[in-house]
């Protein structure tokens, strides 16, 4: 080699934001080339975060070698969270992101819709009615249209045997989609930026979970159960370590070996007979491109891939007026020249429109003697020469601008029930925000330019952890937080609301004043804060006095900082499996004035998987103190007057079986247990009462469902509060999950309720004495309503807590 190679790179503001730059080892190089010399798409549909086929993923990825992405039709916010007590929208930032994490180890692209996971639905009807069908299929199909996908693969049927009417909208949306994206008059408003695009085909990815089997003899089949040398695992391997990523589901997955059928059923288009890639043009036609692919792969050297770079750089000239994998060809491009380049800010987070001093590093790994020169140009006014294996270090600074603030794109405004609103036509389908504070590289490699953008992300080193990286976050000047999502109020007595003031801006002051429903008062009517450096805190307090004229309504703070008016409060979600999450919502929250009392202030809350029933329960006026297992089993629970187990308790953790005992024998001499819903599966132990009862997959999903009261003297619905239909007013998502069945007569069932078209079922609320004292089972969610503020959940569950009358 006597040529000698230059790099020229410049470093532009703002600009798309992909990935951190992640540095190829040698296999993953060479799968990479190998990669180049196929075509073709593959685009796997369903409904949620988890329901994707993440071993028919890798499978497609890394050996079929096409490129291969997964729509999610949603980011599963209604599901259930074993990690924490995030729900609803907050839940699908976790799940968001643990599909992204997912998508790392296997390597698809992943795509959403605008559809919201309202919850669980039972029929597709239910679920288009909600979302909204053609608002969500034109996504389906924007995200065709732009892929553009040659085989389109559903996880699920279109009928009842998908089990969720969010799986059987799926498929529906998917078929329609497969004719629709290929008709320039469905949707003509894409094709601004797109154009009509029809697959080969649209196949089911048929299964055999559990009870259901819809595989059969006749159905296209595939073993993707292979090994990947290069990789080190089997395509099964790989899977399970890209499912166990869905930690908030609890879907840690055995690692698997061998031989793993996948079965497909044929949709439409035209029929495979051998191959889900059967009539689809996977080769190179380029004689040229070809033959320079195989001399490529058959010269490269994995303890020195830089001797690649002539003939990439030869193969990036060849293709560029071609539609052949450009950004797989600049990456490998970057990873065989050992490029390493990196941006970070000293802290983590600045105010929206400041000036961000960012240290750009740079360096080149390729052997001494390699004729490589490289030039790192930042803003056309730092350059800089890197030589190889040697870290080279600049700074500059970055002008940030206020629409910079790190918002998720679907939660930028408030939202109906069904969907996100989306601002532009061009986000929808990213999995995160498509633009971002970050960095432009410009590299001119021997006339050939590749254009690269890196994000500004925050770096420190944990004394365990070591080296970690968060993104980078812009906030509003001052954000004002309330410490609840709704405030219940009983009659007219006041209230105190603390907000937690946070500056992300040196010398920032203002006044918060409240905005109330008409009649309600704060006093004081605002309040005036002077923040002296980034990042002071202040706590600051209304007393909120309820009115006469309305019993509900919103409490939102205006924020004046500065001059500027805002309404913005802070929410950060850390998990260590996933990057930090920052979000600002409004400044809002319900609230309400209820008619409650309550019997017996003295609370033991056992926690479970997750959840905010215990501070619901602090803010109407209990006593709730926090017990661990092992705390059940020493202290003396005779001094609480009622105990109640976190959702999902008898599911999560062993150590129920152990404090079992003492919590019934804490019943029978007077105590009062409240035991909230488990699933059916993975019970720790199957007797969690005194008397039997079973637990199944049965829920009413429709919030406004009727309620029958079957027992309509018992303490339950009389004592302290009197309980009625209205009662049952305003409840969000559903009315119950995982009902009781097989129930022992010594329990008395207090309701009846049933979605529309079903049988009714009596097991959401089951009632026994025992021994002096009330045991109580529900599968009511009480979980949701009590954060979201519904009255009649509040009246209820005190009743529930309340000890047994004589």
């Amino acid at each position: 080699m006597n040529s000698r190679i230059s790099f020229f790179i410049l470093l532009l503001f703002p600009c798309f934001l992909k990935a951190q730059m992640q540095q190829m080892n040698a296999a993953e190089i060479a799968l990479g080339l190998a990669k180049l010399g196929v075509k073709g798409s593959v685009l796997y549909i369903a409904a949620h975060p988890d329901d994707e086929n993440t071993r028919l993923l890798a499978y497609l990825a890394k050996e079929a070698k096409v490129r291969t992405g997964y729509l999610s039709l949603t980011r599963g916010d209604g599901g259930q969270n074993l990690i924490g007590n995030e729900q609803a929208e907050l839940l699908g930032l976790i799940r968001t992101q643990e599909l992204l994490a997912a998508r790392n180890i296997d390597g698809a692209e992943q795509f959403f819709t605008r559809a919201n996971d309202f919850g669980f639905s039972k029929t597709s009807d239910e679920s288009f009615k909600i979302w909204g069908k053609e608002q969500i299929l034109a996504d389906v199909v924007w995200v065709i249209r732009k892929f553009r996908p040659d085989v389109i693969i559903t996880r699920f049927p279109e009928d009842a045997r998908a089990g969720h009417g969010h799986h059987a909208g799926s498929a529906i949306l998917a078929r329609e989609a497969f004719s629709a994206a290929a008709d320039p008059k469905r949707f003509p408003e894409q094709l601004k930026y797109v154009q009509v695009w029809q697959a080969k085909r649209i196949v089911w990815n048929t299964f055999n979970f559990g009870s259901t089997n819809t595989t059969a003899a006749d159905q296209l089949k595939m073993d993707v159960g292979l090994f990947n040398p290069l990789l080190g695992k089997s395509y099964g391997e790989i899977a399970a370590i890209s499912r166990t990523n869905h930690k908030s589901q609890g879907f840690g997955s055995t690692l698997q070996r061998g031989e793993a059928l996948e079965y497909f059923s044929h949709v439409a288009g035209d029929p495979a007979k051998n191959d889900l890639l059967d009539g689809v043009n996977t080769a190179i036609d380029n004689k040229e491109v070809a033959t320079l692919l195989n001399q490529i792969q058959s010269n490269y050297r994995s303890n020195a891939p830089w001797l690649a770079l002539p003939n990439l750089l030869k193969l990036k000239k060849l293709t560029q007026n071609t539609s052949f994998n450009h950004q797989l060809v600049d990456e490998l491009i970057l990873a065989c020249a050992g490029i390493w380049v990196e941006a970070n800010a000293p802290e983590n987070s600045y105010a929206a429109g400041d000036t961000i001093p960012v240290r750009v590093q740079a360096i080149s790994r390729v052997a001494a003697t390699f004729p490589l020169s490289v030039t790192l140009n930042i803003g056309n006014k730092n350059t800089i020469s890197l030589t190889p294996n040697k870290l080279s270090v600049t700074e500059a600074k970055v002008s940030s601008s206020a629409s910079d603030l790190t918002q998720p794109y679907w939660l930028a405004k408030n939202h109906p029930i069904g969907q996100f609103v989306i601002a532009s036509q061009q986000e929808v389908g990213y999995p995160e925000n498509p633009k971002s504070l970050s960095i432009k590289l410009q590299l001119t490699i021997n006339g050939e330019k590749i254009e690269l953008d890196q994000p500004i992300v925050y770096k420190s080193t944990d004394p365990i952890r070591g080296e970690q990286y968060q993104p980078l976050v812009l906030a509003p000047t001052v954000t004002a937080t309330l410490s609840e999502k709704a405030f219940m109020f009983n009659g007219t007595n006041a209230k105190t609301v603390t907000v937690q003031l946070k500056s992300f801006r040196n010398n920032s002051s203002g006044a918060v004043t409240p905005q109330l429903p008409k009649g309600w008062k704060s006093n004081p009517e605002k309040i005036n804060f002077n923040l002296t450096r980034k990042g002071d805190e202040q706590t600051i307090s209304f007393t909120i006095t309820p009115g006469n004229e309305t019993n509900s309504g919103n409490l939102d703070l205006q924020v004046n900082v500065n001059g500027a008016i805002d309404n913005k409060g802070l929410r950060t979600i850390s998990y260590e499996h996933i990057p930090n999450i920052t979000i600002f919502p409004q400044a809002s929250a319900r609230v309400e004035k209820i008619d409650l009392k309550i019997v017996g202030k003295r609370i033991a809350y056992i926690d479970g998987a997750g959840d905010l029933v215990a501070d619901a329960l602090k803010q109407i006026g209990y006593e709730v103190t926090r017990l661990s297992p092992a705390q059940v089993l020493t202290n003396d629970l005779s001094t609480y007057d009622a105990i109640v187990t976190g959702v999902r308790l008898y599911n999560i953790n062993d150590e129920v079986k152990s404090i079992q005992p003492k919590l019934l024998s804490y019943v029978q001499n007077g105590g009062t247990l409240l035991i909230q819903y488990n699933v059916n599966n993975g019970l720790k132990m199957q007797n969690i009462g005194p008397y039997p009862f079973k637990l199944a997959n049965k829920r009413v999903t429709e919030e406004d469902a009727k309620v029958t009261f079957l027992a309509p003297t018992h303490p339950a619905l009389n004592y302290p509060n009197q309980i009625t239909a209205k009662d049952f007013e305003g409840w969000v998502q559903e009315r119950g999950i995982y009902f009781a069945t097989d129930i022992d007569p010594k329990y008395t069932t207090i309701f009846s309720m049933n979605d529309t078209g079903e049988t009714a079922s009596d097991g959401s609320l089951l009632i026994a004495d025992y021994g002096k004292g009330k045991f109580v089972y529900t599968s009511l969610v009480f979980f949701r309503e009590l954060p979201a503020g519904v009255p009649g959940a509040y009246r209820l569950f005190a009743n529930l807590l309340a000890p047994k009358q004589p």
